[in-house]
C-alpha cells in the first residue's frame, strides 16, 4: 500500500500551527481512548479541505518542495482560503514506527512499486473515504490494511506566550505586506 495512515475530518480549531520557534503539532491517536499520542505535522501525502458544512472545497498534497502538511495547512491560514475551511481529510504515505514517530525513510525521494490494480483500488479506496458516497455501500477497503488516526488536541497548542503572539502577528505583517506587492503588481 501507498498510504500508510489517514485522519478523517480533523478540525482546523484544535490544530496547534506555531509561531516563531515553536513548530507547533498536528496530534493524532489510534482510538479515542488511546493515550499514545503521534505528532503528523511532518506528515506527506494529500489532504482535502472542508467547508462548515463538510462540503470539499480544496485537494492538495503536502511533500513536494518540502512542504509538510502542517506547513500546508498553515499557509491555508492565510491564502484565498483563509475563511473557507473548518475540517480537513489526510491521507499520509510515512507511517508510523513503533516508537510513535513517523518513518524517515518514507520521504518524497523514496521510489513506490505497486502493481496498476493495487494502485487503482487504493485511490478508489482514498476517495471512498474522503467522499462518503451514499451509494458505495460496501465502503472503502482502505480500513483493513491502513492505520486510522482520530484527532488530539495539544494542551499547550492553547497556551500562546506572549513572543509567540507577537512573531505570529510580525509573520502575518510580512504575509500582508507580499499580498500588497501581488496585488500592486496585478492590478498596473
Amino acid at each position: 500500500m501507498l498510504i500508510s495512515n489517514y485522519g478523517l475530518f480533523w478540525q482546523r480549531k484544535y490544530v496547534h500551527f506555531g509561531y516563531g520557534d515553536n513548530k507547533g503539532t498536528l496530534l493524532g491517536k489510534m482510538s479515542q481512548t488511546e493515550s499514545f499520542l503521534v505528532d503528523f505535522r511532518e506528515q506527506i501525502g494529500i489532504y482535502v479541505l472542508y467547508d462548515k458544512d463538510f462540503i470539499p472545497i480544496y485537494v492538495g498534497q503536502a511533500g513536494n518542495g518540502n512542504a509538510t502538511l502542517l506547513m500546508r495547512l498553515k499557509y491555508h491560514t492565510t491564502d484565498y482560503l483563509c475563511d473557507r475551511w473548518d475540517y480537513f481529510t489526510w491521507f499520509g504515505l510515512r507511517r508510523v514506527n513503533a516508537n510513535r514517530r513517523l518513518a524517515a525513510y518514507n520521504s518524497i525521494e523514496k521510489t513506490f512499486k505497486a502493481q496498476g490494480g493495487s494502485i487503482l483500488d487504493e485511490s478508489e479506496d482514498t476517495l471512498i473515504a474522503k467522499m462518503e458516497l451514499k451509494v458505495n455501500k460496501q465502503g472503502p477497503k482502505i480500513k483493513d490494511a491502513v492505520e486510522e488516526y482520530h484527532q488530539a488536541v495539544d494542551e499547550n497548542g492553547a497556551e500562546m506566550s506572549i513572543e509567540d503572539a507577537i512573531a505570529g502577528i510580525e509573520e502575518l505583517k510580512k504575509q500582508q505586506k507580499a499580498l500588497e506587492k501581488q496585488l500592486k503588481k496585478k492590478n498596473k
